[in-house]
């Protein structure tokens, strides 16, 4: 046996580290390894559950050594003892009969047919080198995502860009965070969530803008409902959603005019003087061209725009100017759109206004999606280097290059190509080879269809996933088969910037590897293994990642490896060395006044707001919005659709959700199944009649393969974050002689 055999054989035996090899030796093969030894056959441990931002505490319970059964921890800060419905059911989907058990590689007769892990990975690397050596080394790229594990997500980016020489690679991230990352880096200097989830109990008005809590993250509602100050809540959403029923206060506004909207009620702070001008003329830049910018901004303006009476944006100005500790929240309603970026601005602009920062109960208030979409944010090497450094700063290169023991001249001096500059990067035939690792575009990426056409260009398609069975393995070359949360280890950060554990409690079924496993084995397929052998575990790649923020406001230095997360029951960052942090706390940012530009200032930030990439006409009179449907759904069902009990818990057949007047007048029931048709697409859904939808909009859960058929693919033009929240539709009837669904 060759050397580079051996070190790949030792690789897939020593499939997770603690994993015992006379069991991974035993007959049956690659799946019988056992769950790590510290874990007793029959103990209780905690860590982090792996759908959703919020990040809440799971107690897994073992038996014989597997884990059987979990329940909401009591002793986590995030969840007090609550879950959601796909928390209870988060051990399902691991043992689905579609799981990915074996690599698969496409035959010339265009079948995927098993393959062992060592012809796997020569053909990854014969198939990728020659399409670099003909197309040059830009010509591959990847897509990751913000559901692996952050030294995953570390190892994925510095493999592909140092070790493979790419350029392009980003991340599903780009979805839904891209606008929030922008925002902050552009107004405080960093991308730094400065929220708790204590603000939510603390506040006395909570505004949310284009967020639904109630649906898509229940457990931080569950906060807000313990909030004992009997708040105000407000939310601005066009949809009258379950967060807005629970609202004290809900304003109906057009879709996408949040942000003339939020400039009119800056208008009124400013005009009636509730405004915190010590505080800006202290600690913020910009406020006087701000100022003369929202003059303009009459609530009479917005009134025209947004469809709410001037004298009720006065009154919620009121609310906000006149309350002592104010929060803004928001989520995809914001951060979806057109001027995405702009319009996050808007409510940051509003925080630093009124002085509503770095004190309890308030904040400008992102909330995170996936469940590590904050580790994505900072260790993925997609947008910016390890550790919330910068590609075009040489120091950086420099200082993570020292640490990591690679060579900084293989790093890239530039951020590559954002996601959807990938996919037109393909369609120009620019790139030829591409690696998606644990998401599904040809389900989520916008205007489906074109996606799925973009995919068939490619030379050669490499998918990495639990599942044999996802929209994107239709179109693979090649599958290699991953494991999932719950069968490997690694730490994620939630919503509030705190890093939890996710242990190993299961076995991977077949021969699926964690893909830090399946990294590690390309790696050294691709002759590059010696730079990662410091990489030698997930926790020894913890403690690299903590190296490189030495100094940034991302700082965990303090943190001493997995042991330390464990018993305080997951950290916020920062935490240099040397900082005190008492188990369970909860900490905001920004308690200083200090923010991270060199001038220790927030920067106001405004333009001018554009109207609807595509507005509605005679032809196509409804606008589509897009969302999350039930707490038991999550993205692409991929994985909750695994589960027998929330499939029971939400709707299962595509729906469209339509207001009684336009039913009425389009001679639609309800139940009855209609025909929804956008200018690139027809799909085939049943009309529920609602008055949770104006007239003049529809909507439809994400979560359904064919919403993304309809949609536009329109950009931001800072985070290049799709729009997914507005496009001109018609519904029809489907009468006799109806043409079948395109």
């Amino acid at each position: 046996m060759g050397r580079m055999q051996a070190r790949l054989q030792n690789l897939l035996l020593d499939r997770e580290g603690p994993l015992t090899r006379e069991l991974v030796r035993a007959p049956g093969g690659f799946g019988l390894g056992q769950v790590p030894e510290k874990l007793k056959p029959d103990a209780t441990t905690t860590m982090v559950c792996g759908y959703c931002s919020t990040g809440c505490g799971m107690d897994v319970h073992m038996k014989e050594g597997r884990a059987v059964n979990l329940s909401p921890s009591t002793d986590y800060a995030v969840n007090l003892g609550m879950a959601c419905p796909k928390g209870w059911e988060a051990l399902t989907p691991l043992s689905a009969k579609d799981r990915a058990t074996r690599p698969l590689l496409r035959d010339k007769g265009g079948r995927l047919r098993p393959v062992d892990w060592e012809t796997a990975a020569d053909t990854f690397v014969t198939r990728m080198r020659a399409i670099q050596e003909e197309h040059g080394p830009e010509s591959v790229a990847f897509l990751g995502t913000g559901q692996m594990v952050s030294e995953e997500l570390a190892l994925l980016g510095a493999f592909a860009k140092f070790g493979m020489g790419m350029k392009h690679g980003d991340g599903n991230t780009r979805q839904c965070m891209a606008t929030a990352v922008v925002a902050y880096k552009q107004a405080f200097g960093f991308d730094a969530p400065p929220y708790t989830y204590k603000d939510f109990e603390e506040s006395d008005v909570l505004v949310f803008v284009g967020a639904n809590p109630c649906i898509a993250h229940p457990i931080m509602w569950e906060r807000v409902c313990k909030n004992p100050h009997d708040p105000r809540i407000v939310v601005l959403d066009p949809r009258r959603t379950e967060t807005a029923q629970a609202a004290t206060d809900h304003v109906p506004l057009r879709p996408k005019s949040d942000l003339t909207l939020l400039y009119a009620i800056a208008h009124v702070l400013i005009r009636d003087g509730l405004i915190d001008r010590g505080f800006l003329d202290a600690h913020t830049a910009g406020f006087d061209d701000f100022a003369a910018h929202v003059q303009a901004f009459t609530p009479e303006r917005a009134e025209e725009a947004s469809a709410i009476p001037a004298p009720e944006i006065e009154r919620i100005a009121r609310l906000i100017g006149e309350g002592e500790r104010v929060s803004f929240w928001w989520t995809m309603g914001v951060n979806q759109s057109h001027q995405g970026v702009r319009t996050a601005q808007a409510l940051i602009n509003l925080a630093l206004m009124t002085g509503n920062i770095g004190r309890p109960g308030t904040g400008a208030n992102s909330i995170t999606g996936q469940c590590n979409a904050m580790g994505s944010r900072l260790f993925s090497n997609t947008t910016g280097l390890l550790g919330g450094h910068a590609w075009d700063n040489a120091e950086h290169r420099d200082k993570v290059g020292r640490i990591l023991g690679i060579d900084p001249a293989r790093m890239p001096t530039e951020p590559g190509w954002a996601y959807d500059q990938i996919m037109e990067g393909i369609l120009a035939g620019k790139i030829r080879g591409l690696w998606v690792v644990a998401t599904n575009t040809a389900h989520s990426w916008i205007s489906q269809d074109d996606a799925r056409a973009i995919l068939d260009r490619l030379d050669f398609l490499v998918v990495q996933d639990m599942y044999a069975t996802t929209e994107t393995v239709e179109h693979a070359d090649l599958l290699l088969p991953a494991a999932g949360w719950g069968e490997k280890e690694g730490t994620f950060i939630n919503s509030e910037r705190r890093i939890g554990l996710v242990k190993q409690v299961s076995r991977a079924p077949g021969e699926a590897l964690s893909d830090f496993r399946i990294f590690k084995l390309l790696a050294e397929a691709w002759g590059v293994g010696e730079m990662f052998r410091r990489w030698s575990s997930p926790e020894a790649t913890f403690e690299l990642l903590a190296r490189c923020t030495a100094g940034r406001p991302c700082d965990i230095t303090g943190i001493d490896g997995y042991d330390t997360l464990d018993a305080l029951r997951g950290v916020q960052w920062p935490m240099p060395k040397g900082a005190q942090v008492k188990r369970r706390a909860e900490r905001r940012l920004f308690e200083d006044r200090r923010f991270h530009h060199p001038d220790g200032r927030a920067k106001l930030l405004f333009t001018e707001p554009e109207p609807l990439p595509e507005a509605t006409s005679e032809a196509f009179p409804l606008l589509l919005l897009t969302g999350r449907g039930s707490s038991a759904q999550w993205h692409t069902q991929t994985r909750t659709g695994k589960s027998p009990v929330l499939r029971k818990l939400a709707p299962n057949v595509p729906y469209v959700e339509i207001s009684p007047r336009d039913a009425q007048e389009l001679g639609i029931e309800a139940d009855e199944l209609v025909q929804v048709r956008s200018q690139r697409a027809t799909v085939k859904a049943k009309a529920f009649v609602s008055h949770v939808v104006q007239p003049g909009h529809v909507f439809m859960p994400m979560h359904f393969a064919l919403t993304n058929r309809l949609t536009l693919a329109a950009f931001d033009p800072y985070s290049r974050q799709p729009a997914y929240k507005g496009c001109a539709v018609v519904i029809e009837r489907i009468e006799m002689g109806t043409p079948e669904v395109r």
